[in-house]
């Protein structure tokens, strides 16, 4: 028996008559992957049975129970007609042959929250709310007699998943949708028996809650609650604590402690900027006031997850976008191989990313998410002899890849460290989940039929590439250098030099507002410098995740960092920057001037080896985020 130093997290559970193999549970996030009429494909099936490997419960996405008074988006789950049951049905007996639980989270509509304003039909909500991305657009306050309605829908589709044979069900009811909508006093102002005290605010949920148990009896019923919405008349945890109570007595079996809303989105998918563990705050709070078990969630670390269980802080650790980067993090925690998880870097790219453009899910750093039946690293039929060229993300998920499915690789950096452009990228604290990505592949490629040759550059002449059956470029990029004066001179630095321990003096300039500037002067002004940011366009890190970009523009501004932007470097001299902007040419002083001007891909070498077969991957082929790297790299190993 492995030994292990997370023994509370992998402990056994129950919930209520439920039995799990462990204390982690997956918490719903929705995946794009359902058919056109919302229902269950193989595809979405084999991603949860997937996630079995790591938790003792997963919850699906959202599913709705009605379309009597909201749209139902295109593709969105729903479980509102007994069409829903065979697919139901069908991830149920997935499950279970797997060894798993797997519940279904069910929603009464996103009310003011939801994305689409149809002319014909407007959001409703508790009261006349202004929806979220449009104020001027009113929400139609739900009927009395409407809201039993859905009431009701709720026990229809929760008998549908007890037909199915689903082990738990789990509400809808945080970050500022309908539900929440009607226990928060920003959004309810009503005058009826859902209005007013929180015990009428509470009513619609409380009475969800019992609709779902006679719908279900016997089946788990857990809800997420939005404890702390984090702006200006949203709700907080004091009255947070009194809703809690009255979802307890109303039959709750789990409390989910959240935190966020539509007005505060990035914490309702924290990104890297927010850190470890950023919602655990109160949830002590609400395992000291309830008798139910309590869930804590947020960039949930294995150590936080096991000092809280053991401590009684709470009873089950709440793990998202993590199960999406390696399925397999309950059972590397119970089997003794911490080091083996896959980080899950926080980047919201292409999981959150993709759903907000209504794509299906998938991972930065990992490329069989949602094609798990697909992408199976079996033995290659004939085993070659790979070059790659290029250690940054995209050259070693090749290397891993291609190895696992057998075949010999040699890999060869120029610089004399793993990890390309990831490893000055990374030297933040807040991206050290990133950084731990390179230790990550190292550890992988120890055990691998795969050498490193660190300090070594290739050229399409280097006998090195002789012997090779498959060559895969992934050389990365060349820093952009804008013909301005003074760029040259001895008190410029690029940021990736910057980064990686050149001198800096005090007062710094940073020439570029893109995500490696913005990054860059936000990680210096923590450090005491005092930064600059020229930025020609209107805005910074304007390709950034709209989630993302809300942290970063709030820490960058309560850090100090000065951003001017709409702004055009002229001229670096020895006293700053010369700037031109609205107002007319402006000096900034700087004792350092930091180039940050963004990349160009470097092509030189796969020019050069055209003629060979060389596949390149990677920003060589087109600079982007980091996933599409790691992604790129996986499909070219995979082809081989």
């Amino acid at each position: 028996m492995p030994t292990t130093t997370f023994a509370h997290v992998v402990e056994p559970a129950r919930l209520g008559n439920l039995q799990l193999r462990n204390r982690v549970i997956m918490v719903p996030m929705g995946t794009e992957m359902g058919d056109h009429d919302g229902h269950l494909t193989d595809r979405e099936i084999a991603y949860y049975v997937e996630r079995a490997k790591g938790a003792g419960l997963v919850c699906t996405g959202i599913n709705a129970v009605t379309d009597d008074y909201e749209v139902i988006n295109e593709g969105l789950g729903r479980v509102d007609t007994d069409a829903a049951t065979p697919g139901l049905k069908k991830l149920a007996d997935a499950f279970h042959a797997a060894g798993g639980a797997i519940s279904v989270q069910l929603t009464a509509g996103l009310g003011r929250n939801i994305n689409n304003i149809d002319p014909e039909r407007l959001p409703i909500s508790a009261s006349d709310n202004g929806h979220w991305l449009d104020p001027s657009v009113k929400c139609r306050p739900l009927e009395t007699h409407e809201i039993k309605v859905i009431v009701q829908r709720f026990k229809e589709a929760a008998a549908r998943c007890l037909e199915a044979g689903i082990d738990a069900i789990d509400i809808h009811g945080h970050t500022g949708y309908l539900i929440d909508q009607f226990m928060s006093p920003v959004w309810n102002r009503r005058t009826d028996e859902y209005g007013g005290s929180v015990e009428n605010r509470c009513r619609f949920a409380a009475e969800v809650i019992a609709a779902v148990k006679e719908g279900a009896p016997g089946l788990p019923v857990s809800f997420r609650l939005s404890v702390d919405h984090h702006f200006d008349g949203g709700r907080g945890v004091e009255e947070s604590l009194e809703i809690a109570k009255v979802l307890e007595s109303a039959g709750l079996d789990l409390l989910m402690v959240d935190e966020g809303s539509y007005e505060a989105m990035d914490y309702v998918f924290p990104p890297y900027y927010l850190g470890d563990n950023c919602m655990m705050g109160s949830v002590r709070t609400f395992k000291e006031a309830l008798s139910i078990p309590v869930l804590g969630c947020g960039n949930l670390t294995p150590e936080r997850a096991e000092a809280a269980i053991a401590s009684g802080e709470m009873d089950f650790a709440g793990i998202g976008r993590a199960l999406i980067a390696d399925p397999e993090w309950g059972a590397k925690l119970a089997a003794g191989r911490r080091e083996d998880i896959r980080p899950c870097i926080r980047c919201n790219q292409l999981c959150v990313g993709n759903a907000f453009v209504g794509q299906p899910l998938g991972c930065a750093v990992n490329p069989a998410v949602g094609k798990e039946a697909e992408r199976v690293l079996t033995p290659a039929a004939h085993p070659k002899h790979v070059a790659i060229i290029g250690a940054g993300p995209a050259g070693l998920e090749a290397a891993r890849v291609a190895a696992l499915r057998g075949h010999t690789v040699d890999v060869y950096e120029k610089s004399q460290q793993l990890g390309g452009v990831l490893w000055p990228a990374a030297t933040p604290e807040f991206k050290k989940e990133l950084r731990s990505m390179i230790f990550w592949w190292e550890r992988q490629l120890k055990d691998l039929p795969v050498t490193v040759h660190l300090d070594t550059e290739i050229t399409a002449e280097s006998p090195e590439l002789d012997a090779a059956d498959a060559i895969i470029v992934a050389v990365g990029t060349t820093p952009l250098t804008p013909p301005i004066p003074g760029l040259d001179g001895a008190n410029v630095v690029d940021v990736i030099d910057a980064h990686l321990g050149a001198e800096l003096g005090k007062r710094m300039v940073v020439c570029g507002g893109g995500l490696s500037g913005a990054d860059f002067a936000l990680e210096m002004q923590e450090k005491g410098h005092d930064v600059t940011v020229i930025e020609m366009a209107d805005g910074i890190a304007p390709d950034l995740l709209m989630i993302n970009r809300i942290t970063l523009l709030r820490d960058l501004a309560e850090q100090g960092v000065t951003l001017l932007t709409g702004h055009r470097v002229v001229e670096v001299n020895a006293a700053g920057v010369k700037v031109d902007g609205p107002d007319g040419p402006v000096q900034i002083a700087a004792d350092t001037v930091v180039s940050a001007f963004g990349v160009r891909p470097a092509t030189a070498l796969v020019e050069a080896l055209q003629g060979r077969g060389a596949v390149a991957v990677g920003d060589c082929v087109k600079p982007a985020k980091v996933g599409d790297a790691i992604n790129a790299g996986f499909e070219a190993a995979f082809a081989l």
